[in-house]
């Protein structure tokens, strides 16, 4: 598990995660995962406080990426699609839209399923 202490260690963060699935997922799937773990981060490092917590791995033909916050932060289980110019409320709508499936442990944090492109 990766700790990410603010919303500035995201980047670097990202980086190492898609340094570590390059070989073994395609491009778009990069893109997918990339666009995926920002926003789960950020949600958790602005929503739960304190710091995140990410870790992934390639699970058959998919990749789980999980992010917990240090003080927890629970998204809704469904995410209404938001208006384009919305200022909030799309971040949600994109991660389900990109997952094949997304669950939520106490525990865990929350936990987002990509199919391998």
């Amino acid at each position: 598990m990766i700790e990410v202490d603010g919303l500035f260690a995201i980047k670097q963060v990202l980086q190492e995660m898609c340094s570590r699935l390059a070989s073994q997922v395609g491009e778009e799937s990069l893109f997918d995962l990339r666009m995926i773990a920002h926003e789960l981060l950020t949600n958790a490092l602005t929503y739960g406080g304190g710091a995140a917590y990410l870790s992934f791995g390639i699970e058959g033909e998919e990749v789980r990426i999980t992010v917990r916050g240090e003080h927890g932060f629970r998204p809704p289980e469904h995410v209404p699609c938001a208006d384009v110019t919305a200022e909030h409320g799309r971040g949600l709508f994109l991660v389900e839209a990109l997952s094949a499936r997304r669950d939520y442990s106490e525990r865990d944090g929350m936990s987002v399923f990509v199919k391998i492109k």
